[in-house]
């Protein structure tokens, strides 16, 4: 689940291409940081409630959905020209660490298929027997799991070689990313 294709990967994609190296492994970390999140709510019945909810699942679901649109619009109509700078073309925009943190956080604790995920996961290998060491380990195992793969593939996707060959690209890539995140926002809001 963690390396299926999705707005995290896409996330993590943009702020890593069109960014920085640093922008990625943050989004990671916002990643990961979230799945505490999910984690906490699945501990406490939450997740039972959401699931159970309509209303408020449906809340979780739209919201997530508008963040994943704003973000696709972003990259749609405002990507980064290039910019000549010291004999070398760089983006024009940065990310600062709070946002990629930031966006990574938002992505992935306003998916609705995290929540229903955490809610299968947890009703599968948790019960009312089940320590709550035990419980909390369960989610240590799942938010390292995230970390890892998200800050791979943010240092793979920054890698100085591929970074390098894609200079010229950024700008598409970015349009590219914003497709993807409209339609992930549309494939959320819509199911």
């Amino acid at each position: 689940m963690v390396a299926s294709p999705g707005q995290d990967f896409a996330i993590i994609t943009r702020n890593s291409l069109v960014y920085s190296r640093r922008a990625g492994v943050w989004g990671a970390l916002g990643i990961g940081a979230a799945i505490w999140l999910h984690v906490s709510y699945s501990l406490a019945g939450v997740a039972l409630i959401i699931s159970q909810s309509p209303l408020l699942y449906n809340a979780i679901k739209y919201f997530g959905a508008g963040y994943l649109f704003y973000l696709g619009c972003k990259g749609l109509f405002f990507a980064s020209p290039l910019q000549m700078q010291n004999g070398a073309q760089r983006t024009a925009a940065m990310m600062s660490d709070k946002n990629a943190f930031a966006a990574g956080f938002i992505s992935n604790a306003l998916n609705p298929k995290t929540t229903l995920f955490f809610l299968s996961i947890f009703t599968q290998v948790v019960d009312s027997d089940t320590p709550f060491a035990v419980q909390v380990l369960f989610g240590c195992i799942i938010c390292l799991a995230h970390i890892i793969w998200f800050v791979a593939l943010a240092l793979f996707l920054s890698a100085p070689l591929l970074a390098a060959r894609i200079v010229r690209a950024k700008p598409w890539i970015e349009r590219g990313l914003g497709v993807c995140l409209c339609g992930f926002a549309l494939r959320t809001a819509l199911k």
